[in-house]
């Protein structure tokens, strides 16, 4: 949706606030969250979401453009599209989010989230998941992550009541 971005993640070459080491963090964290959920995928992880996750990292080492990640997410959640199963799309929606940090910060916040929801939809409590997800969160980051979060699953009829 359009005017929903949180401004606090704008990277700093785009006009806002964000330092590339935050962005760095962000991607770090958010490939972080969606690799420990995706075990839940099934017994055969998509290549496309292995090759997602390799993006991500190459992109946070400059070895891989912004498009190089956008398209990787677009595969993601290509995966996403073609599952029926909540785990498994709620797993791709995450890997593709991750990656999708290169191209706009804020998209980290959706690879956390969508780890919760696949924990969930496996029918599992999602406290010890947010608890793993803030315990690695870096000190520079931590608290706009933890604020813009609680905004976003408020907003989120899946996570409201946990």
């Amino acid at each position: 949706m359009p005017g929903m971005r949180d401004k606090r993640f704008i990277a700093e070459h785009r006009g806002g606030h964000l330092k590339k080491e935050q962005q760095y963090q962000l991607i770090k964290w958010a490939c972080g969250c969606a690799e420990h959920v995706l075990r839940l995928f099934g017994e055969k992880i998509d290549a496309r979401l292995v090759n997602a996750l390799d993006v991500a990292k190459e992109w946070k080492q400059g070895k891989a453009s912004v498009g190089d990640a956008r398209k990787a997410s677009v595969g993601a959640h290509a995966v996403a599209r073609e599952y029926s199963n909540p785990v498994s799309i709620a797993v791709a929606r995450a890997v593709g989010h991750a990656v999708a940090t290169a191209h706009m910060a804020d998209h980290s916040l959706g690879a956390a989230i969508y780890a919760l929801k696949a924990v969930r939809s496996a029918g599992k409590p999602i406290d010890a998941e947010r608890k793993w997800q803030n315990a690695r969160l870096p000190p520079e980051i931590k608290a706009l992550v933890l604020d813009a979060r609680s905004k976003k699953e408020k907003l989120s009829k899946d996570l409201r009541t946990q």
